[in-house]
């Protein structure tokens, strides 16, 4: 088992990719504390994992195509996988997504892994907010919260238009 570690800047700072063997376990944010300790090496799925996070801070990339390895609780687990079904672009709230791993009254144990997500922006944490619409914690800080749904809303926003403009029906 090999631990290695890359650091890429990005518009919110530097972010820390960790991959162990050929999978991706960590993407963390400046904010964040990593829950690994490695030195810097190169690996295949870290130059992959840096080349699709600037595609996607570039607003060239939507879907990330890379082996991750999170690893935390069954209950976490599930909760992560789920993220990855929440649409670039949108946003759903603790309930829903509790609803969608069918624990509907589990929205706070949902906020408590979500927290615990260790794939930032891949495992896109950054959707889930409040039923209300508000935007509610998020490991990274908030100001990066916000800076990653108005980039995917900027970015889904233009998608939709140039759709539009070449249907005829909208």
């Amino acid at each position: 088992m090999t631990l290695a570690m890359l650091t890429m800047s990005c518009p919110l700072g530097d972010l820390r990719l960790y991959a162990c063997d050929d999978e991706l376990v960590g993407v963390y944010l400046p904010d964040q504390k990593p829950a690994f300790d490695a030195a810097a090496s190169r690996s295949k799925i870290l130059t992959a994992a840096a080349d699709q996070l600037a595609e996607y801070f570039a607003g060239e990339r939507t879907v990330f195509e890379l082996a991750l390895g999170a690893r935390g609780t069954g209950f976490q687990e599930r909760v992560w996988h789920a993220l990855s079904g929440i649409p670039y672009g949108e946003t759903c709230s603790y309930g829903s997504l509790a609803s969608s791993i069918g624990r509907p009254s589990a929205s706070r144990a949902v906020g408590a892994a979500n927290a615990k997500n260790p794939i930032s922006i891949i495992v896109p944490c950054h959707r889930v907010i409040a039923v209300s619409g508000e935007l509610t914690g998020y490991a990274g800080g908030m100001p990066a919260k916000r800076w990653l749904l108005d980039h995917e809303r900027r970015r889904a926003t233009r998608q939709t238009s140039a759709l539009c403009l070449s249907s005829t029906v909208c």
